[in-house]
């Protein structure tokens, strides 16, 4: 027997398994079944970071598995795009129609008029973002850019520390010094609090730079309320201070950083002053800030997705990620950056990827930009005439919510969305197919909140019809009669090439000891000796922390992207300075006078869990935080129904007067879906398309806008 399934009651089992969604937790779960059915989810008492608990996201995910208005079996359009009328039809008939549909596009257009749309609704490594490429590539189809999270963060982290895990979540109780910078951790990052907190009880001091108030702020030792899209100019800021003060740890940047006395000339002009300027940061808060954390051993910075959604995002993690050689914080345990510790994942992405099947030169369309796609803005050659929409919401998560919505009720497009339920997107498809939920469904999961590799063990069978995406891409691969050995892989197959089980990092663990065990630390030093960087040892080229950035330098603008769909035929962009430097927010308040900021919900994810009935109760009405000055002066009172608008589109929300945030911010959470919303928009409407300084980032944080009573 093993623990996969342990005995409960005569009817009753437990069954291993991992949460799916795109969230740094990656918690292992433990699902009862009765009867053939799951009756409840838990979270694994035993799991370091999971600690017997789930958040209001997925507490209740049986409940989602067996939704009443579950997809359970495939549909047919029946009525206009967007009505939501359908029938229901058999697998066969989709099939034949998808494989008759995208043949015949492809004949009139060629294969580039087939574009795939997908991201993490699914973050594992058999059913999410890789999920479908092989055959998207062997199709011949427009790559599809998935540039959401950390696309610039990336890019800038690895061409200054490289592709390094940095510090182990678990290590964060020895820090005496944290700052979470740009992170709401109770409500997206729920499990590594404790641990946060645990340092807080010991002595550790916990600052949050926030333009928000948010539960994470308020439980902080110390508030920063920062202008949006102005942290890069707070840390060159505290570059500036911890340089001119001679704070600095002068034998770590000699023998470990690349570019200092290049970095001391260009941080001479990024005073404390000019900085409150930009930050709205009282000069004297810059200066102690930057004292405590270089005096205080060992110090951590946390920073989250939001840091980079600006114009100068890239730039602003070149600057945060400088700071911890600058001080020699890398010498200790529970000292440096902590930025996705995914990079230690030794996850075998060109197994899932398939790049060998993909044409070289076949264009890339980033779904930023999928409006303007499917409109005609773009004017592609040929034109997008066939669509397949999984792992995905667009209809929520795009910018240019009303320019997607016309494009996706053209007739002469062809539109297939596989999901859990009938999305805001899938209201426009042609056909409609039922995916599996993590309850039904192999999968083995990454983690980019912690150093653990989970194995998720189906608990019940498929209900309905429904299929995982991994089933889906094998029954599309035979309709369209593609043989290659790749698509046909079964799941075991699958399982057995999702990681690099020869690595290091997987000494000890095998497919055999997950099913035992349900997950295992990767093979790396304990919380209590996690030095990775004490002696240098950073994977950039010169080995060092490069302030100076050799890869900007050679490179340009180029794109990280963990999850690397493109091939090595994919160039770099623009040059950059490869010199840490500030980029101000594009958008201004000479137009719109409000800065808008879309974060991530405390009961959704993403899109995800947005149209359930619990958790929207939890999160309540899709609302619009204001200011009291600035909810005075526009006549507002709590409670009332508000215009948010610009040039891009508007949406209504109910507003909620608060100081939490500071006035010129407007905060509406991302997640709500537009059926669900007061006119049917939401946040999407009006955030920009444009792209950031490095690895085609957003930039939702420079959104601005204006407020009115409707």
């Amino acid at each position: 027997m093993t623990t996969t399934e342990l005995p409960l009651t005569p009817t009753a089992t437990t069954v291993r398994a991992a949460c799916p969604h795109d969230c740094p937790d990656t918690c292992a779960m433990i699902v009862t079944v009765e009867d053939g059915k799951a009756t409840g989810v838990a979270g694994d008492p035993d799991h370091p970071i999971t600690r017997g608990g789930l958040c209001v996201k997925v507490n209740n995910y049986q409940e989602k598995t067996y939704a009443p208005d579950r997809l359970l079996h495939p549909l047919r359009r029946t009525g206009p795009k967007g009505s939501g009328r359908f029938e229901e039809i058999t697998w066969d008939e989709a099939l034949e129609t998808i494989a008759t549909r995208f043949t015949a596009a492809i004949a009139e257009h060629g294969p580039e008029t087939v574009m795939p749309v997908s991201y993490l609704g699914n973050q594992g490594v058999l059913n999410g973002l890789s999920v479908g490429d092989g055959f998207f590539h062997k199709l011949g189809a427009t790559v599809t850019e998935r540039t959401y999270c950390d696309s610039g963060a990336c890019t800038a982290y690895a061409a200054t520390i490289g592709a390094t895990a940095g510090v182990d979540p678990e290590s964060i109780v020895h820090s005496r010094y944290i700052i979470l910078w740009a992170t709401n951790t109770i409500s997206t990052n729920l499990h590594l609090w404790p641990i946060i907190a645990e340092a807080q009880k010991n002595g550790a001091k916990v600052v949050c730079i926030d333009p928000m108030k948010h539960r994470t702020a308020q439980r902080a030792d110390w508030h920063i309320p920062i202008r949006p899209g102005t942290d890069g100019a707070l840390a060159l800021a505290m570059m500036n201070v911890i340089i001119t003060e001679g704070l600095t740890d002068a034998d770590y940047v000699e023998n470990h950083t690349h570019g200092y006395d290049e970095l001391v000339e260009r941080v001479q002009q990024y005073t404390p002053e000019w900085a409150s300027e930009e930050t709205g940061i009282p000069v004297e808060d810059i200066r102690t800030l930057a004292r405590e954390y270089a005096t205080t051993d060992p110090a951590m910075i946390r920073i989250g997705v939001a840091v980079e959604r600006h114009a100068g995002g890239g730039q602003t993690v070149r600057s945060i990620a400088c700071l911890p050689a600058l001080v020699g914080a890398w010498r200790h345990v529970g000292g440096g950056l902590l930025q996705l510790p995914l990079w230690a994942h030794p996850v075998n992405w060109p197994a899932m990827i398939v790049p060998e099947l993909r044409t070289p030169g076949t264009r890339v369309v980033n779904q930023f930009l999928l409006g303007r796609a499917l409109t005609g803005e773009m004017a592609l050659d040929p034109p997008i005439s066939a669509l397949m929409v999984y792992n995905s919401n667009p209809m929520v998560v795009c910018p240019e919510q009303d320019k997607l919505a016309r494009g996706l009720e053209r007739e002469d497009l062809f539109t297939v969305v596989s999901d859990h339920f009938l999305t805001d997107t899938a209201k426009y498809a042609d056909i409609v197919l039922p995916a599996t939920t993590a309850l039904e469904q192999h999968d083995i999961m990454f983690s980019w909140g912690h150093f653990y590799v989970t194995l998720n063990t189906p608990a019940v069978d498929p209900v309905g019809e429904a299929v995982s995406n991994t089933e889906l891409f094998r029954r599309l691969s035979t309709a369209m009669g593609f043989d290659d050995a790749p698509l046909l892989r079964s799941d075991e197959e699958l399982l057995r090439d999702a990681y690099d089980w020869s690595a290091p990092a997987m000494e000890g663990i095998t497919l055999e000891s997950l099913r035992e065990t349900g997950w295992a630390r990767l093979n790396l030093p304990s919380s209590d000796e996690y030095r990775p960087h004490a002696e240098g040892n950073f994977p950039t080229p010169s080995g060092k922390t490069e302030f100076r950035s050799g890869a900007l330098e050679a490179m340009g603008n180029f794109v990280v992207n963990l999850f690397r769909q493109l091939s090595d035929d994919h160039q770099p962009g623009t040059p950059v300075d490869p010199l840490p430097h500030y980029v101000a927010p594009r958008e201004t308040a000479e137009v719109y006078p409000l800065n808008l900021l879309s974060p991530k919900p405390h009961a959704y994810i993403n899109s995800s869990a947005g149209d359930q009935e619990r958790q929207k109760r939890i999160q309540g009405e899709q609302t619009l935080t204001i200011h009291p000055q600035d909810a005075e002066s526009r006549g507002i009172t709590s409670g009332q129904y508000v215009a948010v608008h610009n040039d891009r589109g508007r949406f209504v929300a109910l507003a909620k007067i608060s100081e939490e945030v500071a006035p010129g911010v407007v905060v509406c959470p991302l997640g709500t879906w537009p059926k669900n919303s007061k006119e049917g928009n939401t946040v999407g409407a009006v955030n920009p398309f444009a792209f950031a300084d490095l690895g085609n980032a957003p930039t939702f944080s420079d959104t601005r806008v204006e407020v009115e009573v409707v």
